[in-house]
């Protein structure tokens, strides 16, 4: 083989993967839309799934297509992990019927019509009718159906190409050695693994191992094993595609792997078994377009018949691989498909809303104990704690937008409006706890420290906080009315202890009693404790107005001090007197 050679195989090679390339194209956009819709529909059952998976394939010539299509569903939440793996194990049969069309092209007869079964026979007339359509044609579908005739006619071409460049080949008697190498199943997977790896086609990888058979120097028994390396390398697609998404979808991507790599495993050692064992005549016989694709086929469907009862655990090994946390539970929660049931979808909102509020609440409990003794540990919990009330501010108020404009009743429509309106307050509550976090990361990298009585002082609204905070989020947990009437008598009280600290700090830094620094620290602690008791606050006004079918912070403000049962006055006395720094001002 020459130089002359090597460039035709070069250029045979480049013509068969641009082909296959244009040919799924346009086959991904003349059916795509359609085929998804049928997916969506039709994945319920497990065999409807297989079904499913494998007739998608076959059409768009792409198991890896139809596995990043799948990977992209889940992580929309339109098809659940279950499902996935039915359609993906379908997929891996469906895939193999590329490698029968291409065994088309080593059909040997003088026969005229056995000669049209020929692809290079009736291409050159596809490619006609795909140039026309494609160049000459307004339609967008009618220039899909040319893009497909056109790819496969520059496939096909790319095939003959191959094969005829290569036949010289099997005169070399370096090549025959070469190929002997890959009769040791090992080696034959490795190859089969990272060559379909590189190209990410286990499709065009078998194509090109159909037209190396052409040299008759491809024998049978190296075949096997490099398709069975095929099956693995063909999962780094869908793995690629599954960088940034959720955790259910980069499962999928995995069951995928796991599939291919258990299936594999399994199947290479039964294989060498029973070379060593019995005298497989067969696997020394040449390999030929045909016996290629048979083996392909052969493998993949024994390969979903051995692990099609075992989807299950699949599906396990991948949330094994990938763990769940408590966030990713909540947020699971949130199903579209509930949206046909608001009063479900409202319920579950609920659910992941209190949770919401745990977090933000635990949140400010830890950031307020770093103040006393900084630990490493914690303040990463109170970081994470914040991260996650984002988290879940954005799934659920993306979620109760989107149900919002469904057909709701008054009853869920005000339970939607209360929501939306909480889940704001959590996550300003929760930024505010990484705001005292930071204070005492300062604190603690500055090696600075409160005096006893400015400590004390400030501790005071913090037990004042926590207290207001506690019964904001008890009242909208439990929709309790009479918790949430507590929350504006402390909230004022709240407010006039941050003017006496404001004041008593004051009077410390003219005393030169406390740094500039210390004081910007304090400051903004008052500050923040302040607002946090504002937050609780209009936690609390939800609950209450929302009980009374409305929505008016200032009208619930209004009410609630013009109470008739002068509640409002009782309970500020209660809090004034608890919450008082009268008996730390006379210790100073």
């Amino acid at each position: 083989m020459d130089i002359f050679g090597v460039l035709e195989l070069i250029g045979g090679l480049a013509l068969f993967l641009f082909g296959m390339s244009i040919m799924g194209t346009g086959l991904e956009k003349s059916a795509g839309n359609k085929l998804k819709n049928i997916i969506e529909r039709l994945t319920s059952k497990r065999l409807n799934g297989l079904f499913m998976g494998a007739g998608v394939t076959a059409v768009i010539q792409s198991s890896s297509a139809t596995t990043v299509m799948v990977v992209g569903f889940v992580n929309s939440g339109v098809m659940t992990l279950k499902q996935a793996i039915h359609v993906i194990m379908g997929a891996n049969i469906g895939t193999t019927i590329t490698s029968w069309i291409l065994s088309l092209t080593g059909i040997q007869s003088s026969n005229f019509f056995i000669k049209l079964l020929k692809p290079s026979s009736f291409t050159p007339i596809l490619a006609a009718i795909g140039i026309v359509y494609y160049m000459f044609l307004k339609s967008d579908k009618k220039k899909d159906i040319g893009l497909i005739l056109l790819g496969f006619a520059t496939l096909i071409f790319g095939m003959e190409v191959m094969s005829s460049s290569v036949k010289p080949l099997g005169e070399l008697e370096g090549f025959r050695n070469a190929f002997l190498l890959f009769t040791n199943p090992i080696l034959g997977v490795l190859v089969g693994a990272l060559f379909t790896a590189l190209i990410q086609s286990s499709s065009a990888s078998v194509g090109i191992l159909q037209a190396l058979s052409a040299t008759g120097q491809v024998t049978v028994g190296a075949t096997i094993p490099i398709i069975m390396g095929q099956n693995i390398g063909t999962t780094v697609t869908a793995l690629l595609s599954s960088i940034g998404t959720n955790k259910n979808a980069r499962r999928a991507a995995l069951v995928h792997l796991y599939f291919n790599i258990i299936g594999t495993v399994t199947f290479l050692v039964i294989y060498m078994v029973a070379r060593s064992i019995f005298a497989l005549q067969f696997v020394n016989g040449a390999a030929n377009h045909v016996t290629i694709a048979a083996a392909h086929t052969a493998f993949n469907i024994a390969c979903t018949a051995l692990l099609l009862p075992f989807s299950g655990l699949l599906e396990r090994l991948a949330y094994k691989t990938i763990k769940d946390d408590q966030e990713q539970d909540k947020i699971s929660l949130l199903d579209k498909r509930l949206f046909s049931t608001p009063a479900i979808a409202i319920n579950r909102s609920r659910t992941v809303a209190t949770e919401m509020g745990r977090i933000a609440r635990e949140a400010l409990h830890k950031a307020i104990d770093l103040l006393d003794n900084y630990d490493e540990k914690l303040a990463l919990e109170v970081k994470e704690a914040e991260q996650q009330t984002d988290n879940y501010e954005d799934a659920l108020g993306t979620y109760l937008v989107r149900l919002s404009g469904q057909q709701l009743s008054a009853r869920d429509n005000r339970e939607a409006a209360k929501l939306l309106y909480v889940i704001g307050e959590f996550e300003r509550i929760g930024d505010y706890a990484l705001n005292i976090e930071r204070s005492a990361e300062e604190m603690y990298s500055k090696k600075i420290k409160f005096s006893d009585i400015a400590r004390k002082q400030i501790g005071v609204m913090i037990d004042a906080v926590l207290e207001v905070a506690d019964l904001a989020f008890t009242s909208f947990d439990n929709n309790d009315l009479d918790q949430a009437k507590r929350v504006e008598p402390l909230e004022e009280v709240i407010d006039d202890l941050k003017y006496e600290l404001k004041k008593h700090h004051i009077n410390r830094l003219q005393a030169n009693q406390c740094t500039i620094e210390l004081g910007f620290i304090y400051s903004d602690l008052i500050m923040v404790l302040e607002r946090i008791s504002d937050h609780c606050s209009n936690i609390a006004g939800v609950v209450i107005e929302l009980s009374r079918d409305r929505l008016d912070l200032h009208e619930y403000l209004h009410s609630v001090k013009h109470d008739p049962n002068n509640r409002f006055a009782k309970y500020h006395r209660e809090y004034a007197e608890k919450y008082s720094l009268k008996d730390l001002l006379q210790q100073s």
